[in-house]
């Protein structure tokens, strides 16, 4: 049998444009989306692949590789992976360079512009000297976020497909649109899919595992100003711009992604804009415990209101709105997820790294609707920026992994995984 080799896949999936957007309020949130949904439910029907569905007005893709003989009453295991990539960095254009043999220095991305990602701040490097590495131009995002983990599913899926001497039972495949935006689940199809438990392919370095995430809010806030000519102000101007700044300093100063890790959270000012009139600025706000989660929200509504009592009613509104929860609330009944996975991690050889996601995954909302579904190592790192790369050692391990526990659910009764 070959060896599982996702890159070239990966290379490809890559330089088909598939950012979303959230201001567009449709599903998929931008159409550009669909054109990786196509390809990939062609490339499943050439696979051999069965039960395709590609959902031409929402922008799924589901398809089925079927039991193998003797196999039928092993449950049915699902892998899931989304296709778009973040709004924070174009991903228009992306030029994906592979560096067969990395010598551990700083990476020159673009000599013309000058940039460069320096070992210095991302430390993680010197750990893949002599490793291969794909990265980008410095110019977009790489895309790894998540199309390192539709490009390993699928690797995973024509591999089983051309070797059906590998027992496994029914598999189900599923990439949705719009995670990024927190609305990947929005329209799966659960009953569908119909898997007993799955996993999504949407995590970092290799070895990590992930059965624990924020609980998330968005919070917009709007200040609403009055403006006057400033020459004759006093008294009259209030300015939208400064009451917002002086929101963000009633924030706990340490309580920000900058300085935060673990199990930490925060408050995230994610964007601003206005002028004196009137000044809107997106927040998120994040923790994975579900008291101080719900303090956070409490203290955000607070500030608001000290401002308002400052400046009269109305100048500050809040609408606040919660996103996932904590999916470990789900996952600490269905834990041989969990086990399974760092068992057919130590068999391969990788060190499973058991850590809190530091964000969301389409994973939490599925749990919380039915479908138990800690998160997989994908091989990526430094994802929604330009200094994005993927470890190709890692994808590869990463395709193995989903076979090995394809192979473990094989030899297990439906009955005993419920």
């Amino acid at each position: 049998m070959e060896k599982l080799n996702p890159l070239e896949r990966f290379l490809r999936y890559v330089q088909v444009d598939t950012q979303s957007d959230e201001s567009t309020g449709t599903s998929p949130s931008t159409a550009k989306q669909h054109d990786l949904a196509k390809l990939l439910a062609a490339e499943l029907k050439e696979m051999g692949a069965k039960e395709i569905t590609y959902d031409k007005k929402h922008c799924y893709v589901y398809a089925t590789i079927p039991a193998t003989a003797g196999y039928e009453k092993a449950p049915t295991l699902g892998f899931i992976a989304h296709m778009d990539t973040s709004p924070a960095v174009s991903g228009a254009g992306v030029k994906p360079r592979l560096i067969k043999k990395y010598d551990g220095k700083d990476l020159v991305l673009n000599k013309k512009k000058q940039i460069v990602m320096k070992v210095e701040e991302f430390p993680e490097l010197a750990e893949l000297e002599g490793q291969s590495l794909v990265v980008t131009d410095g110019t977009t995002l790489l895309g790894a976020d998540d199309k390192a983990g539709v490009a390993e599913i699928m690797t995973m899926a024509a591999f089983l497909l051309k070797y059906p001497e590998i027992g496994h039972g029914k598999l189900r495949i599923g990439f949705t649109p719009d995670e990024e935006i927190g609305c990947g689940p929005d329209h799966f199809n659960l009953e569908l899919f119909g898997a007993d438990f799955a996993y999504t392919v949407d995590g970092g370095a290799l070895g990590e595992l992930e059965y624990e995430n924020f609980n998330a809010a968005g919070a917009k806030l709007i200040v609403n100003g009055r403006n006057t000519h400033p020459g004759s102000a006093k008294g009259k101007m209030k300015n939208a711009i400064l009451i917002a700044q002086e929101f963000q300093s009633l924030l706990p100063t340490f309580e920000n992604p900058m300085y935060t890790e673990g199990y930490e959270g925060f408050y995230h000012l994610d964007q601003i804009s206005g002028c004196v009139d009137k000044t809107v600025c997106d927040y998120i706000i994040r923790d994975h415990d579900k008291e101080l989660f719900e303090k956070k929200k409490a203290f955000f509504l607070e500030c608001a209101a000290f401002l308002n009592r400052k400046y009269g009613e109305g100048t500050v509104q809040v609408e606040l709105k919660d996103s996932y929860y904590n999916m470990c609330e789900v996952l600490e009944g269905a834990m041989h997820l969990v086990e399974n996975a760092k068992a057919a991690m130590e068999e391969l050889g990788i060190v499973p790294k058991v850590m809190p996601i530091r964000g969301g995954t389409d994973g939490a909302r599925l749990s919380f609707l039915g479908l138990p579904c800690p998160n997989l190592c994908t091989g990526g790192a430094n994802y929604h920026s330009r200094f994005e790369y993927v470890h190709v050692q890692g994808m590869e391990k990463t395709a193995e992994l989903l076979v090995r526990l394809v192979e473990t659910y094989a030899n297990q009764k439906r009955t005993c995984c419920k």
